[in-house]
C-alpha cells in the first residue's frame, strides 16, 4: 500500500524564533493526534533544518525536508547546499522541481534529473514536483506536458530507485490566479500520471507510488481531495504556516 503523506513547504518564511514555535506545535500535535499511517513532513528554510530534526526525532510519523539541494556533492558553488550535507544533519526528504524553482531559478528537467540522482545516492527521499501553467493548461496536450516532466527527470531510474520517489502535482494555473482546481481535475491528472508511470515501470510500481496534490490545499478542501482514489496526500504551502490548520489537513484522511 502506498504511503499517505502531508508535507508542509514553509518556503521563505519564519524567523528562527517563529520556526521553533511552529515546529514545536506541529510536533506535539502530530504526536498526540495523527495516526501512524500518515507521514507528516516539515520543509523549512535550510537555516533551521539541523534544529528541526531534533523535534522530529522522537515523533514516529514526522519527517524533515529541505526545499532544494544542489546537483553536485560538493564544490565551488557559493551559497548552495548539497545532498550529503542534508543527510549529515538528519534530513530525510528534499523537495525538487518546485514550480517556483523552475520559474525563478530556471531549473530544467535535465538539471532536476541530476538532483534526483544525488538525493537518492545520499539516502534522501525526493518529493518531485510537476505541473503546468495556465497557458499550458489551456493548450492541447496539457496532460502529456506534465507527464514529460516525469519522463525527462525520473524515467532513467531503476525500478528500485523510482520506488523511493514521491511525486507532487502542482496545478500552477490554480495557484494565485483566482482559478480553482476541482477535485475532479486533480484526480484526472493524478490518474493520468499513475498510468504514465505504469507504462514505464509496470502497474505494481505505479500503484505503490505516492502522488501528492499541491494546489492550494487547505483544511476545507483536503477531505474531498484526499478521498479521491489517486490522491495520496498534499504538498501544502500557506496553510502549513499555521500549526492547527496544517495538522487538521493531515487528519483529513
Amino acid at each position: 500500500m502506498r504511503k499517505k503523506i502531508v508535507a508542509g513547504n514553509w518556503k521563505m518564511n519564519k524567523t528562527a524564533e517563529e520556526a521553533l514555535i511552529l515546529a514545536s506545535e506541529v510536533a506535539n500535535m502530530v504526536k498526540d493526534e495523527v495516526s501512524t499511517d500518515v507521514t507528516v513532513v516539515i520543509a523549512s528554510p535550510s537555516l533551521y533544518l539541523s534544529t528541526l530534526t531534533k523535534y522530529a526525532e522522537p515523533v514516529v510519523n514526522l519527517g524533515i525536508s529541505a526545499q532544494n539541494c544542489h546537483q553536485k556533492a560538493s564544490g565551488a558553488y557559493t551559497g548552495e547546499i548539497s545532498a550529503p550535507m542534508l543527510k549529515s544533519i538528519g534530513v530525510e526528504y528534499v523537495i525538487l522541481g518546485h514550480s517556483e524553482r523552475r520559474q525563478y531559478f530556471g531549473e530544467t528537467n535535465e538539471q532536476l534529473a541530476e538532483k534526483v540522482n544525488i538525493s537518492l545516492e545520499n539516502g534522501l527521499t525526493p518529493i518531485f514536483c510537476c505541473g503546468e501553467s495556465l497557458e499550458q493548461r489551456n493548450a492541447p496536450g496539457y496532460l502529456e506536458f506534465v507527464a514529460s516532466q516525469l519522463t525527462d527527470s525520473l524515467f532513467h531510474l531503476s525500478v528500485e530507485d523510482f520506488g523511493k520517489v514521491v511525486i507532487a502535482y502542482e496545478p500552477i494555473w490554480a495557484i494565485g490566479t483566482g482559478v480553482t482546481a476541482s477535485s475532479e481535475q486533480a484526480q484526472e491528472m493524478h490518474a493520468f500520471l499513475r498510468a504514465h508511470i505504469a507504462t514505464k515501470y509496470g502497474q505494481e510500481v505505479a500503484d505503490n507510488t505516492s502522488i501528492l496534490y499541491g494546489g492550494s490545499c487547505n483544511e476545507k478542501n483536503a477531505p474531498e481531495l484526499f478521498a479521491r482514489e489517486d490522491i495520496d496526500g498534499g504538498l501544502i504551502g500557506g496553510a502549513s504556516l499555521k500549526s492547527r490548520e496544517f495538522v487538521n489537513i493531515a487528519k483529513s484522511f
